[in-house]
């Protein structure tokens, strides 16, 4: 079978495409026939040694797939073969057949096609898992979302907007900025690109809090980090949520008297760890983002298809942060 390989530490320009042993299921898996795989910003760390986990090499980026069950393992019940369904294996799903536990799998609803089942769960996951359990964001509360173009952004708005919430949307072009209005954002505003100084973040606080509003934002989604994370703390609302995602722009410094002032909590949201540790939660939250989807509340929004030889030019897409949306490989075109 095709597989795309990092065999050394470097960007998308280090990958190959190469023929590979098909996998054979272990007993409790399954063996899925890769139909699309989501491009997902772990993959740009992931293949630099720059994620948290650090995969022995070679292996395939690739965290989450949609397929085909292709065979079934010893001891597997409730799994047949032909069955259509997602895995988010984290890695080593950037190939044409890939064997996972079969306890892992979530059914692809009849309706929903391969590649937006490729493009829901990572993204819609960390940004529910942020948005419910992490935030517990309320009805009529306001949600600011940083990145709010990108994938788990433009997750955190449509989520936001099915949770009852008033969501403003930043992004650098605006572009980007109408981009989430499409996607129901109640406002947004463009920030500047690049690094700031104290001046230019004390400039962008204030467009910050004109644009949540009197009070400020009770929540802060910030996929960004870098010299924007200053300015939303600046912006928040007394009792406000600031949700830590990730850090395209680098790791932030905050100052924490701004939180004590505020009685403002910064919280982590590391949703692959917390798959682990709380299973049931996680099917739980599964089950809604899938009625949320039945319900016409969010829908992926898939910005570029690559076949499966040009998957490091979809990691390089990602990477660049030219995406609006998801990127999604595909095996077959």
């Amino acid at each position: 079978m095709r597989a795309v390989l990092s065999k050394a530490p470097g960007g998308p320009e280090t990958l190959s495409v190469e023929d590979i042993m098909d996998p054979t299921p272990r007993p409790g898996e399954v063996v899925i026939e890769v139909k699309a795989i989501g491009i997902n910003y772990p993959d740009t760390l992931i293949i630099e040694d720059r994620y948290q986990f650090k995969p022995e090499r070679p292996f395939a980026p690739g965290g989450e797939v949609a397929g085909i069950v292709d065979a079934v393992g010893e001891g597997v019940k409730g799994v047949r073969r032909g069955d259509r369904v997602i895995a988010v294996p984290g890695w080593g799903g950037l190939v044409e057949r890939l064997a996972v536990p079969a306890s892992s799998l979530i059914p692809i609803p009849d309706s929903m096609d391969f590649q937006t089942a490729a493009a829901l769960v990572l993204t819609y996951g960390t940004s529910y898992y942020a948005l419910k359990d992490r935030a517990r964001l309320q009805p009529g509360e306001t949600l600011l979302v940083l990145g709010a173009a990108g994938g788990v952004g433009a997750a955190a708005v449509e989520l936001g907007k099915a949770m009852g919430a008033r969501v403003v949307a930043a992004a650098s072009t605006n572009d980007k900025v109408e981009f989430a209005l499409d996607l129901g954002a109640d406002n947004g505003l463009i920030y500047p690109s690049g690094a700031m100084d104290k001046a230019a973040q004390k400039a962008l606080a204030g467009e910050f809090k004109l644009a949540t509003g009197r009070d400020g934002a009770d929540v802060v989604y910030d996929a960004v980090g870098g010299d924007y994370a200053e300015p939303a703390l600046r912006a928040m609302d007394w009792d406000g949520r600031y949700l830590v995602v990730g850090f395209p722009a680098g790791i932030p410094s905050l100052p924490l008297n701004l939180t004590l002032l505020k009685s403002v909590s910064v919280v982590g949201v590391f949703w692959g760890a917390a798959v682990a540790r709380d299973p049931k939660g996680h099917t739980a939250n599964m089950a809604e983002l899938m009625q949320f989807w039945r319900e016409g509340k969010i829908r992926p929004r898939i910005s570029q298809t690559y076949p499966l030889e040009r998957a490091g030019e979809a990691i390089k897409a990602l990477g660049d942060r030219r995406a609006m949306g998801k990127i999604v490989v595909v095996t077959e075109v």
